[in-house]
């Protein structure tokens, strides 16, 4: 792709994207008066397009391709059920937030939301560091022509460092945003990256030479000494 066109691409995305989360965050809550919202959105929104432009001059091949996002681009069908339960259930955590702020307040502590988004921070740098690391690292589950096993830098870790970032992320949404309620959804968010990842593994294991092994030397799939 034209470098021009990608880079309009691929900010029309990054802030069109955001502008969706923003829309998700306030319109429940009926309000702007929600500062939770404010500092999450803020540093979702500078993250993002900080990463944006990194990989537009470090890696734009693989920015161009993580642009292709959303069921329709998963070969496989367990995979587009999996992405719309992981839309549907994510959406939802974004809302529910708002509509909570709205009937009841804030219900967490100050200090406590910056702690989770000082966690937020870390999920969105590991899925940053995972990426820089993995050229491979689209957001549909595919084999690229003359793909390889990636087993350094996080790889080397965990199986699955983009997954484990993002479940940071999810763990850290809820209270960043002074929600209890949305931590119920928590559960189903981490019980569908567990089975994208788990099939993803049995689809990669049957086709990407190289892959049985790196699962045999790298043994812990999202997180370290523990699974």
């Amino acid at each position: 792709m034209d470098p021009k066109i990608l880079r309009r691409r691929a900010l029309a995305w990054t802030v069109g994207w955001q502008l969706i989360l923003a829309l998700l965050l306030f319109l429940p809550a009926g309000s702007l008066r929600f500062w939770e919202a404010w500092v999450y959105w803020i540093l979702f929104f500078l993250l993002t397009l900080l990463g944006t432009f990194y990989f537009l001059k470090h890696d734009p091949a693989l920015l161009e391709s993580r642009l292709q996002f959303g069921p329709a681009g998963e070969p496989e069908k367990s995979q587009r059920i999996i992405q719309v339960l992981a839309i549907t259930l994510g959406c939802v955590m974004w809302v529910v937030p708002g509509i909570e702020r709205r009937h009841h307040g804030s219900v967490i502590p100050g200090p406590l939301v910056l702690v989770a988004d000082a966690v937020l921070v870390v999920g969105i740098l590991i899925t940053f560091l995972a990426a820089r690391e993995n050229s491979y690292a689209s957001r549909v589950v595919e084999v690229k022509p003359g793909q390889r096993v990636v087993s350094t830098g996080p790889y080397s870790i965990v199986r699955h460092p983009m997954y484990a970032g993002s479940l940071l992320l999810f763990l850290a949404t809820p209270p960043a945003l002074g929600s209890l309620w949305a931590l119920v959804l928590v559960l189903p968010l981490s019980a569908v990256i567990v089975a994208r990842l788990l099939d993803e593994e049995r689809y990669l294991s049957k086709n990407l030479p190289g892959y049985k092994e790196y699962c045999e030397k790298v043994r812990y799939r999202l997180i370290p000494y523990v699974w």
